[in-house]
């Protein structure tokens, strides 16, 4: 008996036709002013071509054909909805409602947005408020950092990121992705990791246009604290994977390592798509004392033309003692991505300690 491979879920379908009859059935019951049968057919026409922030958008513009057009009834109503959906996803474009039709009631849409959050993170639909009054909106930003729910405090970080994926711009955070310094600062030791992990993100964000700024402001923080550090450790990734002494030294690392790569390979040395690539490396201390190591490798992936295109991927982080020696291995395979087109041809390798290059390798990838 032969079985076919399933096709693959798409992201789209997560806001699909049954997630549409979960909202209208959380509409109808929250609420008998909801007008269930014009939400299915607005939200149902033309959603197959829609891409899923797309149907997020013109799921909202459904809503706001079923909600009665009292503003605040509304948000009662969306509040009573949430906790009936079933997905992230669906509570995201209940907050895309907000974002669209939300901005003349700007204190009460931020409310609503801090209540609905809990659902299905508010973080795209919080961008218009940022865009229309920045100071305003996270002004009240920063008051959600002492929020008792750790989605609430997330989105006062996530919200305000530079770099938010999928988001809109927000012209002043472009201008000075510094603004949200206070929430960083206000949330730096969170306990919770989903709340850290934004935070450490947003940090991340600042690295890719004021990394003097955010190496000047982290060397402040306290890094006795485990939550800290595990923050500024993540922030600083970016700028790591560049070797900059700065954030090295951050982390308690030097700028170049005392030790020597005995080995560094890739087998097999030719692949194709689809195929397995092992890397082995052996380095041996020759330092005095106990060093810490940040062993990173980049792919210089092939391109058409004979250029490349290199990425620097994480290999570990560790204590290598006076005169030990360590070995090293990963494997990861050669296959494509909707971010990444693989070529063929020669694919070189670099084994970076601390940030310098230390030995090089290379595979082939083939085109057949």
């Amino acid at each position: 008996m032969t079985t076919e491979a399933a096709t693959p879920a798409l992201l789209k379908d997560l806001l699909g036709p049954p997630a549409l009859e979960t909202i209208a059935d959380a509409g109808a019951a929250a609420s008998p002013h909801f007008d269930r049968p014009a939400f299915v057919c607005a939200a149902s026409d033309g959603l197959e071509e829609l891409s899923i922030m797309e149907r997020v958008r013109h799921i909202a513009d459904a809503l706001h054909i079923a909600l009665s057009g009292d503003y605040a009834a509304a948000l009662d109503i969306l509040r009573a909805m949430a906790p009936r959906l079933t997905h992230a996803f669906q509570a995201i474009a209940v907050t895309e409602y907000v974002a669209r039709y939300g901005l003349d009631d700007f204190d009460g849409s931020m409310d609503a947005l801090a209540d609905l959050t809990r659902f299905g993170s508010a973080e795209f639909a919080i961008r218009p408020f940022l865009a229309a009054d920045t100071p305003r909106a996270l002004a009240i930003m920063t008051r959600w950092t002492a929020h008792e729910n750790e989605h609430v405090r997330r989105l006062a970080s996530e919200g305000a990121r530079p770099r938010l994926p999928w988001a809109s711009r927000v012209p002043a955070l472009k201008a000075d992705p510094t603004l949200a310094a206070p929430i960083l600062e206000a949330l730096k030791a969170d306990p919770s990791l989903y709340v850290r992990k934004s935070v450490a993100n947003h940090l991340n964000d600042i690295a890719k246009d004021r990394p003097d700024w955010l190496l000047s402001r982290l060397a402040g923080w306290q890094q006795d604290d485990p939550q800290t550090a595990w923050i500024v450790r993540h922030a600083l990734r970016t700028l790591i994977k560049k070797g900059d002494p700065g954030a090295l030294a951050l982390i308690g690392v030097g700028h170049g390592a005392a030790a020597t790569v005995r080995h560094f390979g890739i087998s097999p040395t030719t692949v194709r798509l689809g195929d397995r690539v092992a890397l082995a490396a052996e380095l041996v201390s020759d330092a005095a004392e106990t060093q810490r190591l940040v062993v990173d490798y980049r792919v210089h992936y092939a391109r058409a033309g004979g250029k490349s295109a290199p990425k620097v991927f994480k290999l570990k982080t560790f204590d290598l003692a006076a005169g030990d020696t360590v070995r090293l291995s990963i494997s990861q395979t050669i296959r494509d991505f909707s971010t990444r087109r693989h070529h063929p041809g020669r694919h070189e390798v670099e084994l970076i300690v601390n940030g310098q290059t230390m030995a090089t390798a290379a595979f082939d990838l083939s085109s057949n």
